[in-house]
């Protein structure tokens, strides 16, 4: 068994019986500091701060998400936050979890800071996680892959077509190791249904059916707020039109657990056609073998808020891709996420995360991988593929290229819902064939260029 089979092998067996997967230390060599991977984390908000470096369930009730904590080859030497009360929780934390590993029982060496470009200038630091509200991913990826930092970068990975492809000229330019930060295609449930599909079980692919989760009422316009001490604004908006402060557009301070209100305003991120998208599109790009490709057509509705949180809701989209699969996604005030593969010979469901899983045939369920057939099982958990990429100096299984591919999918859908009519998507040109008005919103525009890649 080669040193990569070794990892994946020795990392499953633990995933399997519901534990951490964490590659024993012994792996790399008594685990010497000259062989961690050095990280900063760029973000500590509600999923940098948890999932991301501490990782999520127990492993016994709730599946294990192992973080960067899990991680004996990786070590977090910095944090980065411009609400200052986050970065020093983050710092708190990081201090305390390696003073329980420490001889001495003390830690003091994560650094902090509030402007992430401290960060990236540190020589001394191998990769960053980037995990802000996602108008900022763009502009800090390409920062961080012109420095020769590898790249961890949370979905969605950006705010338009045009940027993301930015990103992924950069990352070939600047050729660092890069993964779109979701864990969906670790969920066994998940990529083991995209590993029937792909063999076959259910015949010929034909269509995909996806519902979005609801999402709370808008809140309407907000008076101005004073802006918190702990915060630095200027910088949180960085490329955005400065507008006043009010915690409904940023998010609720001194608080880690709630999700952020910047996600339902349409400056700072797209809404669950995107949020949800960058999951379920993902999953749906790799059933249909179309990663690094695209639908060829599109067409939509939906409701678009005049309020503060404005993003779209109550959605329907309809994509037709050039080997003749359907896909589309419904967003309603009851809908609850899910994926339905529709074959010529069957269908397999999942409903809910991390998904129950059913099919027109229990015995689709009970298929194994032949000699020669696509074989997901060994599938390493985010985190895990991230740093070993670095290791070996290999891909990652979801490189930024795939990611910007399946946000474009969530992109297009809302730029159909937004000009209305079916339209043509050339996948290879990433444009709207014939059409100005839909072309045009293809860009996200600058509006302080300080900030402009």
């Amino acid at each position: 068994m080669n040193r990569r089979n070794f990892i994946e092998k020795s990392t499953f067996a633990v995933a399997a019986m519901g534990m951490p997967a964490i590659v024993p230390s012994s792996v790399f060599g008594k685990n010497a500091p000259s062989n961690r991977i050095t990280v900063g984390m760029i973000g500590t908000g509600r999923q940098g701060f948890g999932q991301n470096m501490q990782g999520s369930g127990d492993g016994k009730k709730e599946m294990r998400i192992p973080g960067l904590f899990d991680l004996d080859e990786a070590q977090v030497v910095a944090v980065c936050d411009v609400d200052s009360w986050r970065m020093g929780q983050a710092k708190t934390a990081v201090d305390a979890h390696y003073a329980k590993k420490s001889p001495t029982g003390s830690y003091k060496g994560c650094a902090a800071y509030t402007d992430f470009r401290e960060i990236i200038a540190r020589k001394d630091i191998d990769a960053v996680m980037i995990s802000t509200p996602d108008f900022w991913h763009v502009p800090m990826g390409i920062m961080a892959a012109k420095a020769g930092k590898h790249i961890s970068c949370e979905k969605p990975l950006s705010m338009s077509v045009h940027q993301g492809r930015q990103l992924v000229d950069a990352l070939e330019k600047y050729p660092v190791v890069n993964r779109t930060d979701s864990e969906f295609r670790s969920v066994r449930q998940q990529n083991q249904a995209v590993e029937m599909v792909r063999n076959g079980r259910i015949g010929k692919l034909q269509k995909i059916e996806i519902m979005f989760p609801a999402d709370p009422d808008p809140v309407p316009p907000q008076a101005d707020m004073p802006v918190p001490k702990e915060l630095n604004y200027d910088l949180w908006l960085g490329p955005m039109p400065h507008v006043p402060y009010t915690d409904m557009r940023v998010h609720t301070p001194f608080d880690m657990k709630k999700r952020p209100n910047w996600m339902r305003v349409d400056n700072y991120a797209q809404g669950m056609i995107a949020n949800w998208g960058a999951h379920y599109f993902d999953l749906a790009q790799w059933a249909n073998n179309s990663e690094y490709s695209g639908p060829a057509e599109v067409e939509g509705k939906g409701e678009f808020p005049k309020s503060l949180w404005n993003s779209m809701i109550n959605f329907e989209v309809t994509y037709h891709y050039a080997n003749g699969v359907e896909m589309t996604c419904l967003q309603s005030p009851v809908s609850k996420p899910s994926i339905r593969y529709i074959g010529s010979e069957g269908w397999i469901f999942i409903e809910n995360y991390p998904g129950t899983v059913s099919a027109s045939d229990p015995k689709i369920l009970l298929s194994k991988p032949g000699a020669g057939e696509l074989d997901l099982s060994q599938t390493l958990w985010d985190k895990i593929d991230f740093i070993e990429a670095i290791k070996t100096k290999r891909k990652t299984l979801e490189p930024i290229e795939i990611g910007h591919r399946t946000i474009s999918i969530a992109q297009i859908g809302l730029i159909a819902c937004q000009v209305g009519g079916k339209l043509k998507w050339n996948p290879d040109k990433e444009l709207f064939e014939g059409n100005n008005a839909a072309n045009a919103l293809l860009a996200v525009p600058i509006a302080r260029k300080e900030w402009a890649m």
